[in-house]
This record gives structure tokens, sequence and C-alpha cells, in this order.
């Protein structure tokens, strides 16, 4: 005869097993919505990176997530009214790749998770308590670009001979610690520095000229919104009016910039989707600590050291993570 208090256990065993495949059944039937408030265009933003590491996690859009794109076309005055339209089209999670986007969508709602690429520091801003306690309704990864502005110099000086004067590439209001990371730098390096502050990209060519009439030996861009939007025009000035030129990014060199150097590009969008993966199957954004890159990569572009006069130091070269030959 079977005994009743185990017939009793197998039951309760048997409805906890078919409970929980019910349930993991209705979570991955559930199609999650990731709302995404791009800076720039549709033709200009990496959105192929984060799809695919995406992927990687088993979440393929028309699947099991959907994505609600605003693209701000790098006019910043947009942000806060995309930062509503996706509050209103009640998303899971929203994603935003830059501090004043943030900043908007942290202001619109204080209960959809957010997670943030950000380039400057997110405690200076405001965004996070800390980065390993975030706090709020918000995470992400900081590239800490300005923290290595002085780096840029530094690679730019090994490079081109007898360098004495540098002009760093700014947006007004925007990319401040940069600025005040260059000057710094600057200083310790022996080097005098131009400013070369725009606040819209009708000013670049301007803004050209004034350093080449300051007599510039070499150009340092640093990370914001207009700049990472306008590598193409960038690049090409820099070409146009000979000057060496570094930005924080590998797209910089691929658009003909003569260097880079940066936060590998993969990194964020690899752990950036690791963290909306978590926050999807539950994990409160104040729970995962803000990250920062492990990895970081110098890519040059040796056309454009050739079209420049320019012989690349064997010491740079070597440490080359991507060469374009």
């Amino acid at each position: 005869m079977r005994n009743p208090k185990w017939t009793q256990l197998i039951a309760i065993a048997v409805v906890i097993v078919l409970y929980g495949a019910v349930a993991e059944a209705q979570q991955q039937a559930k199609v999650f919505k990731i709302g995404w408030l791009v800076t720039g265009s549709k033709r200009s933003s990496p959105t192929g990176f984060f799809h695919r590491e995406l992927r990687a996690l088993g979440y393929v859009e028309g699947k099991n997530i959907f994505i609600e794109y605003r693209f701000a076309e790098g006019k910043v005055d947009r942000y806060p009214a995309l930062a509503d339209e996706l509050v209103s089209a009640k998303v899971d999670v929203i994603f935003i790749s830059s501090i004043p986007a943030a900043r908007a969508v942290k202001n619109a709602t204080r209960t959809i998770p957010i997670v943030f690429l950000s380039e400057g520091d997110p405690v200076v801003a405001g965004l996070v308590d800390s980065l390993p306690r975030p706090g709020g309704n918000i995470t992400g990864f900081t590239t800490i670009s300005p923290v290595i502005a002085g780096k840029r110099l530094e690679l730019l000086k090994e490079t081109v001979p007898k360098l004495s004067r540098i002009a760093v590439l700014w947006t007004t209001g925007r990319s401040d610690q940069s600025w005040n990371e260059s000057q710094l730098a600057a200083r310790e390096l022996g080097l005098q520095i131009h400013s070369m502050e725009v606040s819209s990209a009708d000013k670049l060519e301007s803004a050209f000229k004034e350093a080449v009439k300051a007599r510039s030996g070499a150009l340092a861009v640093t990370p914001y919104s207009l700049t990472n939007s306008k590598q193409n025009l960038i690049a090409e000035l820099a070409a146009k009016n000979g000057l060496p030129a570094i930005g924080p990014r590998r797209d910089f060199v691929e658009s003909g910039g003569l260097m880079s150097y940066g936060a590998d590009r993969d990194e964020p969008y690899r752990r950036l989707a690791v963290f909306i993966d978590k926050i999807l199957k539950g994990t409160h954004p104040s729970e995962i600590p803000v990250e920062q890159p492990m990895k970081f990569e110098l890519a040059i572009n040796l056309k454009t050291a050739k079209a420049l006069g320019l012989t690349i130091p064997p010491i740079v070269l070597m440490r080359a993570t991507r060469v374009i030959k």
C-alpha cells in the first residue's frame, strides 16, 4: 500500500514543477518592449551592435522584444518630448547613450528602469548616487572618456615631432570635463592649448580656420553627440587643414582621422545587454553597479599618416589594436 504522505508529497512536487513550467512558458511568450532614445539619426547610430548583443542573450526583435525608437537627430532640445513619448508607450526599460538624454528620461520617470551609456562621469552629472550603488531606477556604463583625454594628447605628442601647440575640439557646455582634463594634461606635457569651442556643426569650418591661424600642430577631439555624429566632416576638415587628429572612438579613424584612443567599442554594448537582460528578469537597476571599461583600443590610419607626411613611431604603432593600411 502506498504511503499517503508520500502520495501527497509527490502530488505537491508535480504541482510545483507544472507551475514552474507554466510560469517559464509565460515569461518566454511575453514580448518585452525596450525604449531607445537615440541621440543621432537612424543612419548614424550603432543599432547593429546592440541588436547583436541582445540576440546573443536570446532576444530577437519581433519575436520576444520590440524596440520603440525615438531619434533626436542631434537636437538636444528634443530629448524631453521624446522621453515623455517613451514613458507613454509603457516600455519595460529605456536605453539612452548620452548624459543629457539620460537626464531627460530620468526627469520623465521614476519607475521605468533606465540603462545608460555615457562618456562622462554619471556621478558628477547627477545621474547616480555612486558607481557601486547607483540608487533610483537607473544604472549603466561609463566609458570614462574625459578622464583619458590626457592620454590622447600624450599619444599625439609621441606621434608628431616637435609638437608644441595643440587644438582641442569641444562642445559648448557639453564636454566641459574633457576640456578641463585636456588643459591639465597640456600643462603637464608642456603643450600650449588652443580652444576649438563649438556650439553647432556649422561652426566647425570656422573653428578649424582659427586653429590653423593659431598655429596649432595637431587636433584632439572630445566626445559628445555633436562630434560623434560629425566624425566624417571633422576628419575631412582635419585632413584639409593638415592637422593630425585623434578622437575617442575607432570609427573616427575609419572615417579618415589619424588616430583614436578610448574604450573598446563592443564592450559597453555587451555589458548593457546583460544589464537589460537582468532587468527584464526582475533585477532592480539600483542593484546593478555602474560599470567602467576593462579594455581600451588604439586605432591608427596609416593612409592618413602618409597623406599628412607622418611616420608613426614604432613605439606607438606596436601599441595599436587596429591599424588601417
